[in-house]
């Protein structure tokens, strides 16, 4: 069964199922899941928990151990089991498939997984667990999402904002949902229940945005030029790596070269450019190195 993130509260106020896996790309989101299904486990009479640790050395056979020993006090017991990797291995994999086949009585087994690409999420083992138990997949959402996600935020703590005050934070926050997270705590803290203005909301949150490369070729595909400016600002005030910076807009210029068309003309002066910032880096030319990134990266923005 697979249960979508807005529905877990709900889910959890009923008799548990006997699985559940929890994956995504976002650890907060993930975390919380996982909190809200370990206290629901204790509301519902699992007494002890074991955790169990899936790494390169792990002994499958300790999955099997802890799920038949008894509770030591005398209720049913909780296996949280992790792979921070999310690949179990051939003997992991036969392990949790056989596991699946019979989960026993009294034991409610926890999952926690990294974010799960097309191909592990068909493999036997993740279709085994998914179809024995409840699966939740927590990804992070998407910037033009993420000022929403602030309000349903904001709304837990019965306070509200207008739209461009939830853009202001998306915006200081860069996708950083644990930073978010801790802003939105913070106006708990600092304003009462109720609306809260741009104003104080400017004076309130800090420019917490965490920038990286990856970010920046999101920029760079969405044409987003205010954006790419502002993740090259971040990524120079945090001292990025420029052949690290450089590879990245080089590469969606190639990209751009060879799958679309029209804007060839566009993406072969980007690829000189970026010949250009090259010698830069290496010494060999002079010029604002951070200038020339920011240029570069307007011109494979600009629309056609």
């Amino acid at each position: 069964m697979i249960l979508r993130s807005d529905q877990l509260a709900a889910h959890l106020a009923k008799p548990l199922a006997p699985l559940y896996v929890v994956h995504g790309d976002e650890p907060l989101l993930t975390i919380e899941a996982a909190d809200a299904i370990r206290a629901a486990a204790r509301t519902q009479g699992y007494a002890e928990r074991e955790v169990l640790i899936a790494g390169g050395s792990f002994r499958w056979e300790e999955l099997f151990l802890a799920a038949g020993n008894m509770s030591l006090f005398g209720g049913d017991k909780l296996v949280d089991l992790r792979l921070p990797t999310g690949k179990p291995g051939r003997e992991g994999g036969d392990a949790l498939q056989r596991y699946c086949k019979q989960p026993p009585r009294g034991v409610l087994m926890l999952v926690t997984l990294p974010q799960m690409d097309w191909q592990m999420k068909k493999s036997a083992w993740f279709l085994a667990l998914v179809a024995t138990g409840v699966a939740l997949e927590l990804n992070a959402p998407t910037l033009t999402a993420l000022p929403e996600w602030i309000a349903g935020r904001l709304k837990r703590q019965r306070q509200g904002a207008p739209r461009e005050a939830l853009e202001f934070i998306a915006a200081h926050v860069e996708g950083n949902l644990l930073a978010a997270h801790q802003e939105i705590l913070k106006l708990g803290l600092l304003y009462p229940e109720g609306e809260i203005s741009l104003a104080q909301i400017e004076v309130a949150v800090l420019n917490v945005a965490r920038y990286d490369i990856g970010k920046l070729r999101q920029a760079l595909t969405g044409t987003d030029p205010a954006r790419c400016a502002r993740v090259i600002e971040g990524l120079r005030a945090e001292g990025a790596a420029p052949p690290l910076v450089l590879w990245a807009i080089a590469t969606e210029a190639r990209n751009l070269f060879q799958k679309v068309p029209a804007r060839r003309r566009a993406a072969r002066a980007a690829i000189l450019h970026a010949a250009r910032i090259d010698r830069l880096i290496k010494g060999v030319a002079r010029g604002d190195l951070w200038d020339e990134f920011l240029q570069l990266s307007l011109r494979l923005t600009r629309p056609a």
